[in-house]
């Protein structure tokens, strides 16, 4: 549980409710004795996560209603929004390289897809609207700390898309008066979260080759840096932004905890988290591979402004965070 208290029962839409976020979002809505209605088409999504989550939630599960479809047909996103008092809206295509792979997908999901939803939520007259941004946004910028006026140029499809969302916003809330909250998201990690298939994130990728003793491979040598986020801190911080005052919303925050941790210092992390419960991967190695495509080098989040403005404070850390993530793994 976050150290939040939703005040009154309210009804809430999530999109993107089968996936990793998601999922997190759906199961501490529940516990807080919310109404949930969960949005998901199950293109990177897992049944499975919600199974998880309404065992874990028991009797409360009768609180929450799932919708198996698609943002990018109107209608889904008109019938998912009726009744709703709070958006958090987490649907997209994530990662850098599926949309260099396929950016006409990604656009059709994330600008697309993002579009019907803020007409439907505006229509509808909700109460709030919070997106998942990204901290790919930042594109070429070398700045760092990354501060949300400071943006540069994007590196990748997917980059663009998101940009694209704040600009709809920033639209939305001039032309409409629609108010609404942008959450650029920081290197999210956690329980759930895929390990599997050619996009998988870089920790739960590690954690599976660690445990079946398989090579970590590292793209450039192990020196680039991101400000990695436990998923406990951008639960609170959507649960934030939906309760914020008009004076907070039509912006964007970053969502971190304004830590830098390298890709060699996550593998050691790891490694030495999974060793104590696999011991023969004690001697794992990484082994570094050219640079990525459209990856920016380092990462590191300005959280001043979300605290100040919503008063945000990371609740756990990156090694206690890979602590629980990594033994999630072996429940």
């Amino acid at each position: 549980m976050i150290p939040l208290t939703l005040d009154n029962r309210q009804k809430w839409l999530v999109t993107g409710a089968a996936g990793f976020i998601g999922s997190h979002l759906v199961q501490n809505l529940l516990l807080q004795d919310q109404i949930v209605v969960g949005l998901d088409n199950f293109e990177t999504g897992h049944q499975q996560n919600i199974d998880t989550v309404l065992n874990a939630v028991g009797a409360k599960a009768d609180q929450f209603t799932f919708i198996k479809g698609d943002i990018c047909e109107p209608d889904t996103c008109v019938a998912a929004v009726q009744n709703v008092d709070h958006v958090l809206h987490q649907a997209a295509l994530g990662s850098v390289p599926r949309s260099i792979e396929n950016p006409i997908r990604s656009n059709e999901v994330n600008i697309g897809g993002f579009l019907n939803m803020l007409v439907a939520a505006k229509d509808e007259k909700v109460s709030s609207f919070t997106y998942a941004a990204s901290s790919s946004t930042y594109g070429d910028s070398p700045a760092l700390p990354k501060r949300e006026d400071i943006i540069g140029r994007p590196l990748s499809p997917y980059a663009l898309t998101k940009l694209a969302n704040e600009i709809y916003a920033e639209v939305f809330a001039r032309v409409y008066n629609f108010r609404c909250i942008g959450l650029r998201y920081f290197n999210v990690f956690g329980p759930r979260q895929d390990p599997k298939g050619a996009y998988a994130a870089v920790i739960p990728k590690w954690i599976d080759a660690l445990m079946q003793q398989n090579e970590v491979q590292i793209n450039g040598d192990g020196e680039t840096s991101r400000d990695f986020c436990y998923v406990n801190n951008v639960v609170l911080a959507n649960f934030l932004s939906a309760k914020a005052d008009d004076s907070a919303r039509n912006t964007v925050y970053n969502v971190a905890c304004g830590q830098q941790t390298t890709l060699n210092q996550l593998f050691e992390h790891l490694r030495n988290l999974v060793a104590k419960r696999v011991p023969d991967s004690a001697s794992s190695k990484p082994n570094y591979q050219n640079f990525r495509d459209g990856d920016v080098r380092h990462s590191l989040a300005d959280i001043s402004k979300i605290q100040q403005q919503l008063g945000y404070v990371p609740q756990v850390l990156v090694e206690e965070g890979l602590q629980t993530t990594v033994a999630s793994y072996f429940d």
